[in-house]
């Protein structure tokens, strides 16, 4: 769906929660008519229009088979949208189903679901584009455009998730040696003690997966309800183990595929490691579990993907809590006799001062004091801690005591 049609204010990944029927049930069943159902029927025509010429698997004679299973594939989500539910037609089948059945039509045509998921992003395109016209035109308020748009993102997102798990299916069943063997390949590299590179070669080879310089590792966490990954959700370059208790991922490249990721987890979480090589996976991924148990703490970001790159000091200090908790009970011994009040305040001026290099005037302007204020309560800060703020060392350490403190939200009470 691009922006040139999507004319709300709706921004693309902020979608609300729930699924596609739960969103579209907050939409008064007045206003869903006077939007869809005037342009129900040319709006089915126009996206098969544009699916057959902008998906080259689809553009065979009007008269085939997949044609017309294109038509009724199209007829039916329409029809879902209409309904605003996802009863069971005439031959028993829900949407769910169908789009199962396609995605194992897909594979026993030989084609990947590339051109399925290209199919279902341009009806998507297209199918806003007639509901926008059509809203506006019948004054449809701007918070209803909102909500529909979530709907219809998550409409796409199910019949996409459904038709994979369809291929997935046919695929498993046609060849359940290979995915064993992949997964296989995953345990190898993340085998202790390490197997030989040479033993993970040849199994590499075999899975058809091609062994590459580095790798980043992701763990996942399986939260109650969430639709498990599909290996071939992401292609042949990506291997997953989705039989842990929190399921991983190895990427030879995560750049390319942390969008698909982000899409899949609907506000769940993962992590992705460090990118290391083949040898160092382990460590990758002891990194990528770490940083989920600090997300699920509220210490890291609790949903969405963690790269565990951008949060490099955070992991560090955290590498070993009971240090870490050593090391701030040290740093603010002299803070003892203070009151919780006053801790937080002086806390609070020594994490500026140490950001600001010393320099009064930053301080005072980032806590928005007087500079008599700020000298004020250095003075108090220097004689508590006597000359550690002249020793490196002890700087050091103060700074990392107030990072941890910082980030936990929690008083400095030692």
């Amino acid at each position: 769906m691009t922006s040139v049609h999507r004319q709300s204010t709706h921004v693309p990944g902020e979608r609300a929660g729930g699924t596609a029927q739960e969103i579209l049930s907050t939409i008064p069943p007045s206003q869903i008519a006077v939007i869809v159902r005037p342009v129900a029927g040319r709006m089915i025509t126009e996206i098969v229009k544009e699916i057959r010429a902008g998906v080259p698997a689809y553009g065979a004679p009007r008269d085939d088979e997949l044609t017309q299973v294109l038509v009724s594939s199209v007829e039916r989500a329409v029809r879902r949208l209409i309904d605003g539910k996802d009863k069971p037609r005439t031959d028993g089948r829900t949407n769910e189903d169908w789009f199962r059945r396609i995605g194992r039509m897909e594979f026993y045509a030989g084609r990947s679901m590339d051109s399925m998921q290209t199919a279902v992003r341009i009806g998507t395109r297209v199918a806003w584009r007639h509901l926008w016209r059509a809203g506006a035109a019948a004054g449809v308020p701007s918070s209803t455009f909102n909500t529909l748009a979530d709907a219809l993102f998550h409409y796409s997102d199910e019949l996409s998730s459904a038709a994979i798990a369809g291929h997935t299916e046919a695929q498993a069943r046609a060849n359940g040696t290979a995915e064993r063997i992949r997964q296989r390949l995953v345990r190898m590299i993340l085998a202790d003690p390490p197997i030989s590179p040479q033993a993970i070669t040849d199994l590499a080879e075999d899975a058809g997966w091609t062994v590459p310089d580095a790798v980043a590792l992701v763990a996942v966490e399986q939260r109650p309800g969430q639709r498990a990954l599909h290996a071939s959700s992401f292609g042949p370059d990506v291997l997953v183990d989705p039989d842990r208790t929190e399921p991983c991922l190895v990427l030879a490249e995560p750049d390319r595929h942390l969008g698909d990721l982000r899409r899949k987890l609907r506000g769940g979480l993962a992590a992705v490691g460090p990118r290391v090589s083949l040898s160092q996976a382990v460590k990758s991924l002891e990194c990528a579990h770490k940083a989920l148990d600090l997300g699920r703490r509220g210490v890291l970001p609790s949903s969405g993907v963690i790269d565990c790159a951008e949060h490099l000091p955070t992991l560090a200090m955290y590498a070993d809590e009971f240090i870490l908790a050593q090391l701030t009970e040290r740093a603010f011994r002299p803070f003892a006799g203070l009151t919780s009040r006053q801790r937080t305040r002086l806390s609070e001026t020594l994490r500026a001062w140490l950001d600001a290099g010393g320099s009064v005037s930053d301080v005072a302007a980032r806590l928005d004091v007087h500079p008599q204020t700020v000298r004020y309560r250095m003075n108090q800060i220097t004689n508590l801690l006597g000359g550690s703020l002249d020793n490196p060392d002890e700087r050091f350490l103060l700074d990392m005591a107030l990072r941890a403190v910082q980030v936990r939200g929690v008083d400095i009470r030692p």
